[in-house]
């Protein structure tokens, strides 16, 4: 229970933090970055996704 309680905590206090920082210019630029370093992530991991499920299905 204990752990569960910590997890919480920490989660809510990276929330408040993560809202704090992109107030600022500097971390409106940083969450900007990330978001579009995440996004492109993303579309190369369902790409691969796609194209093996694709090479799946016509080897079978």
């Amino acid at each position: 229970m204990k752990t569960l309680f910590v997890l919480a905590v920490g989660t809510a206090l990276g929330f408040v933090l993560a809202h704090r920082v992109n107030q600022t210019a500097q971390g409106r630029e940083f969450f900007t970055g990330l978001d579009s370093r995440l996004k492109q992530f993303s579309s190369a991991v369902v790409d691969g996704y796609r194209s093996r499920e694709a090479e799946l299905r016509d080897h079978a």
